[in-house]
């Protein structure tokens, strides 16, 4: 995934969840749009180096956009969670998820469920039943291990349950954790977080949803531009 190209700015605060200011290199101070409403553990501290896209847009109260984090060991982490759909379409369509082969036909944010859910996305080919795929972004690293959530999440219940519903109805169903973090090559679920979310993911596994975690790169040589990659699956452990 290509990335739009960046600029560098100093992190002085994220609040109400999505808006951070910053200080440019010049010094001037603005606020940014933060497409993240987990907690950001370890990827969003006062004093990182943080790049920001610039949307140009005139209709936009807060154009520019926090895109990633520059850790203090020059480890990277895009906690624009949005990217994660994008970048695992693009794996899907240039056949480098083994385990999603096969298909002829991706749909994203496709209606789904009882709960008024829409499936991120939606693989068929008439040949085989659907598959539908969540993805989860991981940008909470303990150590070399990726974990998923970083805060309680309610509407990720609500996907397990979803996806449980397709699996009784004869579909594939997957989670798909797409790691937004470069320091990571091992994935478990974050029970000391969300111990409900932990409870379902577990009676998901047992009802037959199947869990998929992968690793990313960031190539970019002073910054821009900046691509995103999906490079392997890495070992889940604990998660049932």
């Amino acid at each position: 995934m290509q990335l739009p190209a960046l600029q560098p700015a100093t992190l002085i605060k994220r609040y109400k969840r999505f808006l951070a200011d910053v200080k440019l290199n010049n010094g001037e101070e603005i606020t940014l749009h933060c497409a993240n409403t987990g907690k950001m553990t370890g990827c969003g501290s006062a004093g990182n180096t943080i790049w920001y896209s610039d949307s140009k847009s005139t209709t936009r109260k807060y154009p520019c956009s926090w895109e990633l984090t520059q850790l203090a060991n020059n480890i990277l982490t895009c906690i624009n969670t949005h990217r994660s759909n994008g970048l695992v379409v693009e794996a899907i369509q240039a056949d480098l998820v083994p385990e999603l082969r096969g298909y002829n036909t991706l749909q994203t944010e496709v209606k789904y469920g009882e709960e008024n859910s829409r499936i991120d996305i939606l693989l068929s080919d008439g040949e085989q039943p659907n598959c539908y795929i969540e993805v989860k972004s991981i940008t909470l690293v303990e150590g070399n291990v990726g974990m998923f959530p970083d805060a309680v999440t309610t509407r990720g219940q609500k996907h397990l349950r979803e996806l449980m519903a397709m699996k009784a109805q004869g579909y594939r169903a997957v989670i798909f954790f797409c790691g937004l973090h470069e320091g990571f090559d091992r994935f478990t679920v974050a029970k000391h977080i969300d111990p409900a979310y932990a409870k379902l993911l577990t009676e998901a596994i047992r009802a037959g949803v199947e869990v998929y975690a992968y690793a990313c790169r960031f190539d970019w040589e002073n910054a821009v531009p900046v691509r995103l990659n999906i490079t392997q699956s890495v070992p889940c452990f604990n998660l049932a």
